[in-house]
């Protein structure tokens, strides 16, 4: 038997808790993982947002595909499914906190960090990673304890709020969540230690890439700085787009921080965001989807843990919901420090698809 994390936002959790709780999906990007998966393996379920545990779905069929609507009305996008039993669903009061003092020092991912440390979250970063046998048992023993115990975890007005949302529907109909952030101080520049991290990632981003066999296009505003880290070879950095885009497009690709690029087609783009507002590499992304809808590009925001949830908060801001594309959150995710450093200590990345990073990134729930 094993144990895999099974990621809710507060608006799926609600959802799921109304349904028979029978049936438990998935992103079709999860399916290799969710092959691996075998009756008689537990989902431990974990609310994001608010950050607690809430659950035990027992795995009782192997994984399928089925497009069908089940609890979502429309495009439901959970369509990588199994049958499971439920064997603990707490009220959200109820959920057991990460920080709850027994939980945090003995987790193997947090025990050793300071509460303050967000290093920890790229262990919860999507559904179906797979926790180490004794914090799996160690969580389905707390869990099943509260059942009988009952605990109360008081909400907090931060979490009811982070649980209330907002929504709106889109022109394609469709409802979706969105966030309206607080106001807040104004971007500060970056002090040199910042900077310096923050170019370490490019290139970090770049090596990766150019190991995947990708061409790379770093900005000639940074690409003396990359260079002094990351050493290409045989011609993968690219002096010019091989693209025939109009010149406000091209402006606007030029100016993101590290693109891989197959022939003549963006596979990935990459912005890395160190900064308080965190929010001029989103509007570039954002540029980017407008000007040319039809763009098939994973973009992903790339940033330290700390900064995921403001990251999920402006991607989410009504303006990013109205493009012609689709809303910027179904095109756009999350990449922390962390998670690509992992990536980077991978063995035989030559040898691998860029897909590989879809297990390293980190959605926005939507619905």
């Amino acid at each position: 038997m094993a144990y895999y994390i099974d990621l809710f936002s507060p608006e799926t959790y609600q959802t799921f808790g109304k349904s028979n709780r029978d049936i438990s999906g998935f992103r079709p990007r999860q399916r290799n993982t969710a092959d691996k998966i075998k009756p008689g393996d537990k989902f431990l379920c974990y609310v994001t947002k608010i950050s607690r545990w809430v659950g035990i779905l027992e795995v009782t069929s192997k994984c399928f595909n089925d497009n069908t609507p089940i609890f979502i009305p429309e495009d439901d996008p959970f369509t990588v499914r199994f049958k499971v039993q439920t064997d603990v669903w707490l009220d959200l009061n109820k959920a057991v906190p990460i920080h709850e003092d027994l939980v945090w020092n003995t987790l193997s991912f947090t025990k050793s960090l300071s509460k303050h440390d967000k290093s920890w979250t790229n262990r919860v970063r999507g559904s179906l990673f797979k926790l180490d046998n004794d914090d799996g048992e160690f969580l389905e023993r707390v869990l099943k304890e509260q059942t009988h115990n009952s605990i109360n975890y008081e909400l907090s007005e931060e979490d009811i709020k982070k649980i209330q949302g907002h929504s709106i529907r889109t022109p394609l109909n469709k409802q979706i969540s969105v966030s309206i952030p607080e106001e807040e101080i104004e971007e500060q520049k970056l002090d040199i230690a910042e900077h310096r991290q923050s170019i370490q990632i490019q290139a970090l981003l770049a090596e990766i890439g150019e190991k995947m066999g990708m061409k790379i296009w770093v900005p000639r505003s940074d690409r003396s700085r990359v260079l002094d880290i990351w050493k290409p070879q045989g011609g993968s950095l690219l002096e010019s787009l091989p693209m025939n885009y109009d010149d406000t497009t091209l402006r606007t690709i030029e100016q993101i921080d590290v693109l891989w690029i197959r022939r003549t087609s963006i596979v990935r783009a990459f912005e890395v965001e160190h900064t308080t507002s965190i929010y001029s590499g989103i509007l570039r992304m954002a540029d980017l989807l407008a000007l040319q809808p039809n763009l098939d590009i994973k973009a992903h925001i790339v940033a330290p843990a700390e900064r995921r949830e403001k990251v999920f908060q402006e991607i989410t801001r009504p303006v990013f919901s109205l493009l012609e594309k689709g809303p910027l959150v179904e095109s756009c995710t999350f990449l922390s420090y962390d998670s690509l450093i992992e990536l980077h200590k991978q063995g035989h990345l030559e040898y691998m698809k860029d897909t590989v990073l879809d297990e390293y990134t980190e959605e926005a729930e939507t619905m």
